[in-house]
């Protein structure tokens, strides 16, 4: 039996290449939503399906998908649009693609804390404007990143990249995070835990970099924003929910806090009102992990996930293993 694999949008190589070798590959071109989505593998029932991470894949898609659907192979390294519990009570296998973004995402999140606190964006619009008259002495004073406090919120594989990046520009680093991570060799003498209070009182800059759970939604919310010095800069590359995107608008307004460099949003694509008329914040239309090397890397452990989970193997990078000892899948093509 051919093996069929459905994506929402086109995907880059080598994912297509390494997918129809082994598959039938069908792309939407479009995200159809929950509904549309249940619609579509109701009508053509598929092995594997490789979402995005706008695409919602709830209890009522995965059930469309039955009883053919055995892995979502997600193309992102998170997957909280997926309802994970759903698809293990399911026997359906959840993949994503952990490790290859890292450099990337990190690389975006200095790139943003930079922009903010050193006002280039600011700057390139008084350039544009014909608003800039020649230098002067108190034009557009920034903050500088030597000896100042980075506080990174999160600290898994990003959240260490940033850190080691923040070394660079001699800065102090501490971290809170709501798991106990594995902490490098390299960062375990320099990077220092503390509380979240603490961390927000603390830092000059404060980068968010943990996932989105019940735990983490609205983290970064009014009192955590009144809690961060005044000259402080808010930097997120994780997932939009995790900051109270209405009470991030009124800080900045308000000077609470001096700016932010965002990369996610809490109901992407759109922004909350008032936002985009912040001129002290840098808004990145979700570009982490936008480099030709690290979509491409995506694409291949999105592929290598599907065919794993095609050929009766538990996909490499799965976050939920108990579904495969439940469902025991026998393979469709050839290993």
């Amino acid at each position: 039996m051919t093996a069929d694999v459905l994506c929402t949008l086109d995907l880059p190589e080598p994912f297509p290449t390494l997918v129809s070798a082994r598959a039938a590959l069908r792309t939407l071109g479009r995200l159809p939503g929950a509904e549309g989505l249940a619609a579509e593998l109701h009508a053509r029932p598929v092995d594997v399906l490789c979402p995005q991470l706008r695409d919602p894949i709830d209890a009522a898609v995965l059930d469309a998908g039955l009883p053919r659907l055995r892995c979502v192979s997600v193309y992102a390294v998170g997957y909280d649009n997926v309802d994970v519990d759903a698809a293990t009570a399911r026997g359906i296998v959840v993949g994503h693609t952990p490790g290859v973004l890292t450099d990337a995402v990190a690389d975006c999140t200095v790139g943003l804390m930079l922009a903010v606190a050193r006002r280039l964006c600011e700057g390139d619009r008084e350039l544009r404007a014909g608003r800039y008259t020649g230098w002067e002495p108190t034009y557009l004073l920034g903050t500088e990143m030597r000896d100042a406090v980075l506080g990174i919120i999160g600290f898994g594989r990003i959240g260490q990249a940033v850190a080691r990046r923040a070394l660079a520009f001699s800065m102090r680093i501490v971290y809170f995070d709501t798991t106990d991570p594995t902490i490098a060799d390299d960062l375990r003498e320099i990077a220092q835990q503390v509380s979240l209070d603490a961390l927000l009182r603390e830092a000059d800059v404060v980068s968010v970099h943990t996932p989105l759970s019940a735990e983490t939604h609205h983290l970064i919310d009014t009192d955590a924003l009144r809690a961060m010095k005044p000259t402080a800069v808010l930097v997120n590359t994780s997932r939009g929910p995790v900051i109270d995107e209405v009470a991030l608008v009124r800080a900045l307004r308000e000077h609470w806090i001096a700016g932010a460099g965002l990369d996610v949003y809490e109901n992407e694509p759109q922004l909350a009102p008032g936002l985009a008329g912040c001129t002290n914040a840098v808004l990145a239309p979700h570009l982490g992990s936008a480099t030709v090397r690290t979509r491409a890397a995506m694409g291949e452990l999105c592929a290598r996930n599907a065919l794993d989970a095609i050929a009766g193997r538990l996909p490499r990078h799965c976050v939920n293993p108990e579904a495969w000892a439940r469902a025991s899948p026998p393979p469709l093509t050839a290993s």
